[in-house]
C-alpha cells in the first residue's frame, strides 16, 4: 500500500472512485454474472424463498449472524458450499487480488452463494440490493470505498441486478468487493 494511495483514498470521495469501479463491473463482472451455475442457483433459491414473509427472512438473518465465527453453522454452510459458491471463489482466485469477495442474492435479498462469510444473510434492506434488484434489469450500485479492517485494504463494492439473458426475467443481484488499490 503506497502512501500516495492512502492519502488519495482518505481525501477522495466515493464519486472519484466510482468511474473505475463501474468500469471494472462492466468489463469483468458482467462477463460471468450470468453463467449458468449462477442462474441455476438463483432460480432454485427463488423457488424456495419467493413467498417468504419478513419474519422468516429476519429469522434466517438472525441465525446467520449468530453463526458467524462459529464451528457449527447450519445456516451459513449451504451458502458457502454449493456449485455457485465454488464458481464465485474461482472468480476471486482468477482476479489476482482485485476481488476480495462475491455473493449473490435472490429475489428477496437473501444470500444464495458466497465466496466467503458475509456479516449478515439478508441484504434486502441495503443499497446493494435496493438499488439493483429493486430497480430492475441493468441496474447497478457503486458503494463507497472504505478501509476494510479484515482485509487490511481499501475496498469498494460494486453490485448489479442479474437477469436471465434469454428471457429478461430478473433473478437476483450480485455484489463484488473490489480492492480499490488494484484499480489505480
Amino acid at each position: 500500500m503506497t502512501l500516495t494511495f492512502l492519502v488519495a483514498a482518505q481525501a477522495a470521495s466515493a464519486d472519484e472512485f466510482a468511474p473505475a469501479l463501474e468500469a471494472y463491473l462492466h468489463s469483468n463482472v458482467t462477463a460471468w454474472a450470468t453463467d449458468p451455475v449462477i442462474l441455476d442457483a438463483l432460480r432454485s433459491a427463488n423457488s424456495r424463498t419467493a413467498d417468504f414473509q419478513s419474519d422468516q427472512i429476519l429469522a434466517l438473518d438472525q441465525a446467520w449472524r449468530a453463526e458467524v465465527g462459529q464451528s457449527n453453522a447450519p445456516t451459513i454452510e449451504p451458502i458457502l458450499n454449493n456449485a455457485a459458491a465454488d464458481f464465485l471463489r474461482g472468480q476471486v482466485n482468477a482476479s489476482g487480488g482485485t476481488i476480495s469477495e462475491i455473493f449473490i442474492m435472490d429475489s428477496v435479498g437473501l444470500n444464495v452463494a458466497a465466496s466467503s462469510v458475509t456479516s449478515d444473510m439478508w441484504q434486502g434492506d441495503e443499497a446493494k440490493f435496493t438499488e439493483t434488484y429493486s430497480a430492475g434489469p441493468g441496474a447497478t450500485h457503486i458503494g463507497d470505498v472504505e478501509f476494510d479492517e479484515s482485509a487490511q485494504t481499501y475496498l469498494g463494492q460494486v453490485s448489479m441486478a442479474i437477469s436471465d439473458p434469454d428471457t429478461g426475467e430478473l433473478l437476483g443481484a450480485v455484489t463484488v468487493g473490489v480492492n480499490a488499490e488494484q484499480l489505480f
